[in-house]
């Protein structure tokens, strides 16, 4: 059962670790990265409502800030545990159930971003070859998001499994 909101949790009464720290951090660089976003975007319809062309190359700013956004955004989700869960049938089980789901879950979660990583070692440097219409940036840049952020969701995930497989130890001893 929860614990009162007026009575602090264990977690609460630590300082926050350094993990904390770290994926606090990107989930404010994800907040810098929508405001920029959204303001590339505000001042591209502004200077085409006013009938003016718009900057060259600044269309470009938020489609490549979005990939970055996205996987700086699931890393942060992920230390957080905010991400959105289908728990209707996981909490049909018990404890030791939910356990091992979660573990297989974050299991074949870690699978899935290790081989995009993987996949990266192919993809990044190809992209290094190509520049960007507008700004003329390499593309290398947009598309090192994916292993970044890769192994930025990996790292909670491997926490999760640590703690899920601690929990378990627990029940079965």
């Amino acid at each position: 059962m929860a614990n009162p909101p007026d009575e602090p949790t264990e977690d609460a009464r630590r300082a926050p670790s350094a993990g904390a720290r770290l994926y606090d951090s990107l989930a404010f660089l994800g907040g810098l990265i929508l405001a920029v976003m959204t303001g590339a975007v505000f001042l591209q319809v502004v200077l085409r409502y006013l009938g003016l062309t718009g900057i060259d190359g600044l269309e470009e700013v938020p489609r490549f800030l979005f990939v970055w956004l996205v996987m700086v955004g699931a890393a942060a989700a992920m230390w957080r545990h905010e991400h959105t869960v289908l728990d209707y049938f996981l909490n049909r089980f018990g404890p030791i159930g939910r356990s091992l789901i979660s573990i297989v879950t974050n299991g074949l979660g870690i699978w899935l971003f290790a081989y995009l990583i993987y996949l990266s070692f192919t993809l990044v440097p190809n992209a290094g070859l190509q520049t960007s219409a507008g700004l003329g940036l390499t593309l290398d840049w947009v598309f090192l998001s994916v292993p970044v952020g890769s192994a930025l969701i990996i790292a909670p995930m491997l926490r999760n499994i640590y703690f899920d497989a601690m929990r378990l130890w627990r029940k079965l001893s």
